[in-house]
């Protein structure tokens, strides 16, 4: 019996779904875990952007804001830009236009968002529905205005009249004259060759959305918009253009954009001190890291709690009813892993939700039937860094170099797994952020002060734990270092006495080139 029980947990991490676009909105909301007080801050009426590097749970935290705010008479729509777009990849195709391509993403983003309203609409009692639809059309009339642009060529004839005499002339009498008169109409012709491109008005824009909130009433129109990154760098300033203009100003509507910080653009200044696009921090209200969420306050009982919670409400959902499911999330956690195995796994996953989820379904497999051990979250982490992560560099030649120096440094020399970064140096490197990115790097703090030199600020970074167990695994390390950069990650994040940040900092320009 146990041992039938053992293997219905085990199979429940293996079930798990990756990603939360292919899982239903009601599985989603019920199985979401928020950390601290991350869900009042994201269910706020501010505009917020959501960063998170891959695997944080951005889309599964709008899902569930989509979700919340439908049960609460709200009105949400959520758009996966990945999706928005027409055929033939025209917004990656840089040999057209920017400002086409731009064009052409804006008229098919408010397209989207004019058809998710329709449907609702048609499906729900969601306000006036007479005015809510009159609105939609006025929308769609301000996202369809087409242009002719190209050459016109105009012929204008202008037009009187003529005409015809005949008469007799007598002596001592006046001239008596017989004719006729014609009239020749006048005639205007315009001929026009070029190509038709949409062209969006603000105006009509602002006003239909306005029609559209009036139409709803008291309710709210949430517009969450995820995967902004999959937009090409080039035409995001332009979107966000159109958000700033149009859609941030209207009362009654909250816009949240899920986005990886450094793929993103929100803003393109230009020459004149004007810009086009989104002011972080000035139009939209505030920017929310999950990556710094995910730090939870660098207590081990916070990342404990919070994991266990996840593992608990997803194996839940797929296991058996006549298993005998676990009444708690530390009963689950118990009966699944063996020893000090979680805790392992909570460090293994560096905060990274996906992350954990791979290393434990790859766990269960190497268990088979048995409780999940420290030997099988070591393996587990090793594949899916080998399988995953160093894949994401494979074609990255400068990323594979800087990682590999850095093992040599951190690990080798320093026998740590942990070190330290002036921030300049970080922006004169962009492979640091490639490899943070790839989450083959992680940040334990940020913006930490050295009191013999205030005016620099120094990052505090731990190499993936899978990179570092791979190397005690296949021999490429003798003994386990002994980590002299631990204090990042503990709760008083104090250096120990006579530790001096200038003199332990990794000076990047002498492991290689920017």
């Amino acid at each position: 019996m146990a041992a039938m029980r053992q293997k219905h947990l085990n199979q429940a991490l293996m079930r798990i779904p990756r990603r939360a676009e292919s899982t239903d909105r009601y599985s989603l909301a019920s199985t979401y875990v928020a950390a601290g007080s991350f869900s009042a801050m994201l269910h706020s009426t501010d505009h917020q952007i959501l960063y998170g590097r891959r695997g944080t749970g951005k889309t599964h935290a709008l899902q569930f804001l989509s979700d919340l705010v439908d049960r609460t008479g709200d009105v949400p729509i959520y758009l996966d830009l990945r999706t928005i777009g027409s055929a033939g990849g025209m917004y990656g195709d840089s040999s057209v236009d920017t400002n086409v391509r731009g064009t052409q993403l804006l008229v098919d983003t408010l397209e989207a968002v004019h058809e998710e309203l329709l449907t609702l609409a048609s499906e729900r009692d969601i306000g006036d529905e007479t005015k809510l639809l009159e609105a939609l059309d006025t929308l769609a009339e301000a996202a369809t205005v087409v242009e002719v642009v190209g050459q016109v060529e105009q012929e204008t004839r202008v037009g009187g009249t003529r005409s015809h005499e005949q008469g007799l002339e007598l002596s001592r009498a006046p001239k008596i004259s017989l004719g006729s008169r014609q009239a020749v109409s006048a005639e205007s012709r315009t001929r026009r060759t070029g190509v038709e491109r949409h062209h969006i008005v603000f105006g009509p824009l602002s006003r239909a959305l306005r029609g559209i909130t009036r139409a709803l009433g008291r309710r709210r129109l949430w517009l969450l918009l995820d995967e902004w990154s999959s937009i090409p760098l080039d035409l995001q300033p332009l979107l966000a253009d159109l958000l700033r203009r149009s859609v941030l100003p209207a009362q009654g509507i909250t816009v949240k954009i899920a986005a990886i910080e450094r793929r993103s653009k929100f803003c393109e200044p230009g020459a004149a001190g004007d810009y086009v696009g989104i002011e972080v921090g000035a139009d939209a209200a505030s920017a929310v890291s999950l990556d710094d969420v995910m730090i939870f306050d660098h207590t081990q009982a916070g990342a404990r709690e919070f994991f266990a919670e996840l593992f608990f409400n997803h194996g839940m959902a797929r296991m058996p009813a006549s298993a005998g499911k676990p009444e708690d999330a530390e009963s689950f956690v118990e009966l699944l892993f063996r020893g000090n195995a979680f805790n392992e796994l909570v460090r293994a996953a560096e905060g990274v939700p996906r992350d954990a989820i791979n290393i434990a379904a790859l766990a269960a497999q190497h268990a088979h039937n048995e409780p999940i051990g420290i030997a099988d979250i070591r393996r587990a982490a090793r594949d899916w860094y080998l399988r995953d992560k160093q894949t994401a560099i494979s074609e990255n030649s400068a990323a594979r170099r800087m990682l590999r120096l850095l093992v040599d440094e951190v690990v080798g020399r320093r026998r740590s797994r942990t070190f330290v970064v002036d921030q300049m140096s970080c922006l004169r490197h962009e492979t640091i952020d490639e490899l943070y990115d790839a989450r083959l790097l992680h940040v334990l703090r940020r913006g930490i002060v050295d009191s013999k030199t205030p005016g620099a600020l120094y990052d505090g970074f731990a190499i993936d734990y899978g990179c570092y167990v791979s190397l005690l695994i296949d021999g490429e390390v003798s003994s386990r270092p002994r980590d002299k950069g631990g204090w990042l990650a503990s709760p008083k994040s104090m250096p120990p006495d006579g530790f001096s940040l200038s003199r332990e900092a990794l000076d990047l320009t002498k492991l290689g080139p920017p």
